[in-house]
């Protein structure tokens, strides 16, 4: 009988264990963006003409003109890399060399064809966050 016990113990804690994650995966109202709200900076870490990568969020911020600020993915749209560096007024990826204008995330050196897709942020005071 112990033994019958046992085995219906670890069959309800194996069902319980599975009910948990149905129920987190179930509860998100955001349309799936879990950062939104998430504080990515301060403004002053974003250079005039320039840039800054936040990888962790797969996120680029650059300020083209004086207190304006753009986000873009990260992730370049030739062949899914993640952009490294924002430098002369352009995002850079790694892999093929393609250049992303820091102004509106268009192509402005191929092999990429298209845009960095936009992000949507916010400026509160000096933070900027994932909108």
């Amino acid at each position: 009988m112990a033994e019958g016990a046992k085995r219906r113990t670890v069959l309800v804690t194996g069902a319980a264990v599975l009910a948990v994650p149905l129920v987190a995966c179930g509860g998100n109202k955001s349309g799936g963006n879990e950062s939104s709200g998430r504080t990515l900076g301060d403004t002053g870490e974003i250079p005039e003409g320039g840039g800054k990568i936040f990888k962790d969020q797969k996120v680029v911020v650059t300020q083209p003109a004086k207190g304006d600020f753009k986000a873009f993915s990260a992730i370049c749209t030739h062949e899914g890399c993640t952009v490294s560096r924002v430098a002369d007024g352009t995002i850079d990826c790694p892999c093929h060399g393609s250049r992303f204008h820091i102004a509106d995330g268009s192509v402005a050196h191929g092999p990429a064809k298209r845009p960095l897709p936009p992000k949507s942020i916010k400026v509160k005071g000096n933070s900027i966050q994932l909108a």
